[in-house]
């Protein structure tokens, strides 16, 4: 059998919507790892946020992708910290949050900058940002330099808050909207799938022997990239359309079902 390239998210695969991990997910995840095969976390979570699934998996070597491919790291035992930072995409956000506020003007915004620390306006804060968000002005936001630029409003549903950003039309981005009236916004070309790919040169894997499974609109284009595409059961049907296949959901343990079929 083939050395696979098994990409993984997180939230809404790895673990439920509580972050409760299924002790079945678990043992596949880890059948996977000593059958041999590469296991990567890619995930929108920021590298801090992503780091406790990583041990918690015990994955000690190996590569894996944070902030929608925004952030890359190296997992290796021998460094201090266990692992190293190796690629990092940043963007000039200050034009995307000028469209952005006068178009959504109740909206809450926090970026990632170029160390991994989080800036927010009015005490915005997530559970993905794995550090507190410290407060800053509008203004300062605007002259960060930015690897994820997160944007929230309460006042919105979903739809519109969709509608609304594709009336904006922006340049110079990736952007996808969340479950709820989430966006998150990288640079250019930026996302899982290009994380990914620039990793699986380095594992020298065949494209035809790359796995991702995910669950939301970030998944989207490594769904597509990938080899097999498996989309989880609760996934919007957008993303399942450009799935190879679907799985069962998160809460019926549809990644250990997909796992099994590695072994």
């Amino acid at each position: 059998m083939n050395k696979k390239m098994v990409c993984l998210d997180v939230d809404g695969t790895i673990v439920d919507f509580d972050g409760h991990m299924y002790p079945e997910v678990r043992a596949e995840i880890i059948n996977v790892m000593e059958a041999g095969h590469h296991v990567l976390i890619a995930t929108g979570r920021a590298f801090h946020a992503t780091l406790p699934i990583i041990r918690d998996l015990g994955l000690h070597s190996g590569y894996s992708v944070c902030s929608n491919g925004g952030v890359s790291l190296r997992l290796d035992p021998e460094l201090d910290e266990g692992f190293e930072v190796i690629a990092r995409s940043t963007f000039d956000p200050s034009s995307v949050l000028d469209s952005l506020s006068e178009r959504i003007p109740m909206a809450k915004f926090a970026i990632e900058d170029d160390t991994g620390q989080y800036l927010s306006t009015e005490r915005f804060q997530d559970f993905s940002f794995g550090v507190q968000a410290a407060g800053v002005t509008f203004e300062e936001l605007q002259e960060t330099t930015a690897v994820r630029l997160v944007v929230f409003s309460q006042d919105s549903s979903t739809q519109e808050f969709a509608s609304a950003i594709e009336t904006l039309g922006l340049q110079g981005i990736t952007y996808s909207v969340g479950y709820n009236a989430w966006l998150d916004v990288a640079g250019a070309g930026v996302s899982k799938a290009s994380g990914l790919e620039a990793l699986r040169q380095i594992l020298h894997v065949d494209p035809q022997d790359t796995v991702a499974i995910g669950d939301g609109f970030n998944d989207v284009e490594m769904l597509e990239w990938a080899g097999r595409g498996v989309a989880m059961g609760q996934a919007p049907h957008e993303v399942k359309q450009v799935a190879d296949e679907i799985t069962g959901t998160v809460h019926d343990g549809g990644l250990a079902t997909v796992l099994r079929t590695l072994l």
